[in-house]
C-alpha cells in the first residue's frame, strides 16, 4: 500500500513521535477523509501504511490519502476530546458522524437565586418560568436540557398548576393593572398586582426548583409543615391554599408514568444496527422524571466499522498498531455508542450516570469526567427501574430504525420508478441528481426563484439556493425563469467548454441528471432556449404541467426535446417523487419571497445598510421611536437625542430613510 503514496508522506509518517495525539487524512482535492486519535501516534498511523488492504473500504480510503496533519496533545483524554471536536466541526467522510442542528431546550427561571424576593427588577422579585433554547449564563437559573420543546412546556404547565408561578414577559408584568386569565384559572398567583407577597412567591419558586431537582419528597414534607403551621395560627385561608398545592402536587406525581426517588439525573442510551443503518435512542431523566427521548441516525457507519476492523487485524498481526488497538474489534453497536457519547456531550451537559445498552470504555468516561468536573459512570447491565428505562429505550430505537429503513426503502423505490419512467440510467441511483426550479412573487413584488436539490434518495437542503430576480417586468414568470437558469447553469456551460467535451474536473460545476421546471410548455420552452444558447443537453429538462382542473395527481410531464407528454398515474411512485420535489421547491420559494417582501415593507434592511449604524445603535433607535417607521418620521434633532447618534450620523439616517 505504501508504494502508492509519496515519499514526503511516508517520511512524515516515519518521523511521527510516540506520543498521544490526533491525526487527519486529506485527499488530492483537500477533502478531509478521516480524523483519528492515538495513544501512540507513530504506531497508530504506521498501521495504515504497512498493511495491504486490497479493495476493502479501508484500502479505498488509504489509497486516497495524499496529505496528513497531526496534533500532539498531553493525554489520551485530551486527544479524544480534540478528535470529536474536529469530527463535529469538519465532518470527515469516513468517521461515524452524528448530525443534529437542533440545540436542546431548557426551562429557565429568570433572575439569580434570591430567597427573600428583594431587588427592583421584576425578574428578581418575582421570577418567571420560560421556555429557552440557546447558550446559558449566570444571570438566570436553567434546568435541563430537555429532549423536546414539548417536555419543557409540559413541565412549565406542571409548575403553574402546583406553584402558580408567572410566565408573562417583564414588560407585560410591569404594566398590568388587574389579574389576567391565568389567575382566574388558578395558573398564576398574580404577583403583578400584589396578590402575593415577594416572600411567599420566593418560597414557591424555591419549592419549584426543588421539584425540578427531584426533591419531591422534601417539597411535599415542607408543604405539609407549612399547612399545619398556618392551621395552628388559625390562618385557615392560607392553610387551604397550601392544602390545594399539596393536592395538585400529589395528583401530578401520581400521573407520572415513570418516577424514582434514587436517580435524579440520568441519560439512557440504546443502540440498534440493521441494514447498514444505526439508531441511537437517547432518553432523559431529570429530577427523577422521565422526560421523553430523541432518536439519532449516524452516517458512515459501515466505513468506520471497516476501519476499526482493519486496525484490529493489524494489531493482532503485530504490524505496528497502537497499543490500545489490541482487542479493538468492538461490535458495531458499541462503536456507534462510543462515537455518539464522545460527540454528543461536547456541547450538552453530561449527567453523572449513563445507562447504556453497550459497554463504554473507561478512557471515554475519564475524558468526560475531566471535561465535566464530576465523576461520570456508565451502567451497562442495569436492574430494576434502570432496566425498565433501558428496555423502553431499546424498543424505541428498534421502532425508529424500522421507520427509517421503511422510509428510505420507499424513497429508493420512488427514485427507481422515476428513472424507469424517464429512461434514465439505473446503474447507480444513489448519485442521481435532480434540481427543481420555481418562481414566487406577490403581484410582481419581491420576485424570487428557488432551486432545490434531490440526491442520494433525499432532499439536500444544504445545497438549496435562492435567487433574487430583478431587471424584469413584475409578474413576468418567463423572464424570471430565464434569468435564474442562466445564472445557475452559466458556470456549468463554461466548465464544459473548458473541458473540451470531456468530463469536467472534480469540484467544477456539473449539470444534474434531471432539471425539473414547475410549469408547462411555456416554461419548458424558456428553459430549452436557455440550454440551447449555453450549449447544454436539452433532454434533461422536464416540466411538471398541471392536469385537468389543476387537480393533484393529474400532473403530466412535458419534455424539452420534443417527446410526447407523459402521464404517470395518480398512484405512481414516480409521480410521488416528482410532487415531493416540486412541492419543496414551491415551499422554499414562498418562504424566501415572504421574507424579502417583509424586509421591503418594514424598511429593516435600509436601516441595517446605513454606514455607522450597528446593532446597538439600531436597537436604541428602534426602541426610542417604536420601529423603523418611527425612525423614518423622526427629524434630525429627534435622532440626535438617541445615545450614540451624532449630528452627522443623524443627517445620514434622515437622508437614507427618505
Amino acid at each position: 500500500m505504501s508504494e502508492a503514496h509519496s515519499e514526503d508522506l511516508l517520511a512524515q509518517v516515519a518521523a511521527l513521535p510516540p506520543l498521544p495525539g490526533v491525526y487527519r487524512y486529506f485527499d488530492a482535492d483537500g477533502g478531509l477523509l478521516y480524523v483519528g486519535k492515538a495513544r501512540n501516534l507513530k504506531k497508530r498511523v504506521s498501521s495504515y501504511f504497512t498493511k495491504t488492504h486490497g479493495g476493502t473500504r479501508i484500502g479505498h480510503m488509504v489509497g486516497r490519502i495524499v496529505r496528513m496533519e497531526t496534533t500532539v496533545v498531553r493525554s489520551e483524554a485530551e486527544a479524544l476530546l480534540l478528535e470529536n471536536n474536529l469530527i463535529k466541526t469538519l465532518q470527515p467522510k469516513y468517521n461515524i458522524l452524528f448530525r443534529d442542528d437542533k440545540s436542546y431546550p431548557y426551562l429557565k427561571i429568570t433572575g439569580v437565586a434570591a430567597k427573600d424576593g428583594t431587588g427592583d427588577d421584576p425578574s428578581q422579585r418575582f421570577p418567571r418560568l420560560a421556555y429557552y433554547r440557546g447558550s446559558t449564563d449566570k444571570k438566570h437559573r436553567y434546568f435541563g436540557p430537555y429532549p423536546s420543546g414539548w417536555a419543557v412546556k409540559e413541565t412549565i404547565l406542571l409548575l403553574q398548576k402546583v406553584f402558580r408561578l408567572r410566565t408573562c414577559e417583564d414588560t407585560v408584568f410591569a404594566n398590568r393593572t388587574r389579574p389576567c386569565l391565568l389567575y382566574q384559572i388558578k395558573r398564576c398567583s398574580a404577583p403583578c398586582v400584589g396578590l402575593i407577597s415577594p416572600e411567599a412567591y420566593a418560597q414557591d419558586v424555591a419549592h419549584a426548583e426543588a421539584l425540578l431537582r427531584g426533591e419531591a419528597g422534601a417539597v411535599m414534607e415542607a408543604l405539609q409543615h407549612s399547612m399545619l403551621a398556618h392551621a395552628e395560627r388559625l390562618e385557615f385561608e392560607q392553610a387551604a391554599d397550601v392544602r390545594n398545592q399539596i393536592t395538585a402536587l400529589s395528583r401530578v406525581l401520581h400521573q407520572q408514568s415513570v418516577e424514582t426517588t434514587s436517580d435524579k439525573d440520568v441519560d439512557i442510551l440504546a443502540v440498534r444496527v440493521q441494514g447498514g443503518r444505526a439508531c441511537v435512542n437517547l432518553a432523559m431523566v431529570r429530577g427523577g422524571r422521565h422526560l421523553g427521548d430523541r432518536a439519532y441516525f449516524p452516517v458512515h457507519v459501515d466505513d468506520a466499522a471497516a476501519l476499526q476492523e482493519a486496525r484490529a487485524e493489524a494489531a493482532d498481526a503485530g504490524q505496528g498498531a497502537d497499543d490500545d488497538d489490541v482487542g479493538l474489534a468492538l461490535p458495531v453497536e458499541a462503536l456507534v455508542l462510543q462515537a455518539f457519547i464522545a460527540q454528543h456531550y461536547l456541547d450538552v451537559p453530561v449527567p453523572p450516570v449513563l445507562v447504556t445498552s453497550e459497554p463504554v470504555g473507561r478512557s471515554l468516561l475519564d475524558a468526560l469526567s475531566e471535561q465535566a468536573g464530576v465523576r461520570i459512570t456508565a451502567v451497562h447491565q442495569p436492574r430494576e427501574q434502570r432496566r425498565a428505562w433501558l428496555d423502553m429505550a431499546q424498543n424505541n430505537a428498534q421502532l425508529q430504525l424500522a421507520r427509517l429503513l421503511a422510509e428510505e426503502g420507499s424513497q429508493q423505490a420512488r427514485t427507481r420508478a422515476l428513472a424507469q419512467a424517464l429512461d434514465l440510467s439505473q446503474d447507480d441511483l444513489d448519485i442521481l441528481r435532480i434540481e427543481c426550479f420555481d418562481i414566487s412573487h406577490t403581484a410582481g413584488e419581491s420576485t424570487q426563484a428557488s432551486c432545490v436539490v434531490f440526491q442520494n434518495h433525499k432532499m439536500q437542503s444544504g445545497e438549496y439556493r435562492r435567487f433574487n430576480i430583478d431587471g424584469i417586468t413584475g409578474g413576468d414568470d418567463y423572464a424570471a425563469m430565464r434569468q435564474v437558469l442562466q445564472r445557475r447553469y452559466g458556470k456549468v456551460a463554461e466548465a464544459q467548454r473548458e473541458a473540451g467535451g470531456a468530463e469536467p474536473a472534480p469540484g467544477s460545476a456539473r449539470l444534474p441528471d434531471l432539471v425539473l421546471i414547475d410549469g408547462g410548455r411555456g416554461q419548458v420552452g424558456v428553459a430549452r432556449e436557455v440550454f440551447a444558447a449555453l450549449g447544454l443537453d436539452i433532454s434533461r429538462i422536464v416540466g411538471v404541467e398541471k392536469g385537468e382542473g389543476r387537480k393533484v395527481g393529474l400532473e403530466e410531464l412535458v419534455f424539452a426535446d420534443g417527446r410526447e407528454k407523459v402521464y404517470l398515474g395518480k398512484d405512481s411512485a414516480a409521480l410521488m417523487l416528482v410532487a415531493q420535489i416540486r412541492d419543496e421547491a414551491h415551499r422554499f420559494a414562498i418562504t424566501g419571497m415572504r421574507a424579502a417582501r417583509a424586509r421591503v415593507r418594514t424598511g429593516g434592511s435600509r436601516l441595517e445598510d446605513i454606514a455607522g449604524v450597528g446593532p446597538k445603535k439600531r436597537a436604541r433607535l428602534l426602541q426610542r421611536f417604536g420601529g423603523v417607521r418611527g425612525v423614518a418620521e423622526a427629524s434630525v434633532a429627534d435622532l440626535c437625542t438617541v445615545d450614540g447618534i451624532s449630528p452627522a450620523l443623524a443627517q445620514d439616517i434622515y437622508r437614507a430613510l427618505r
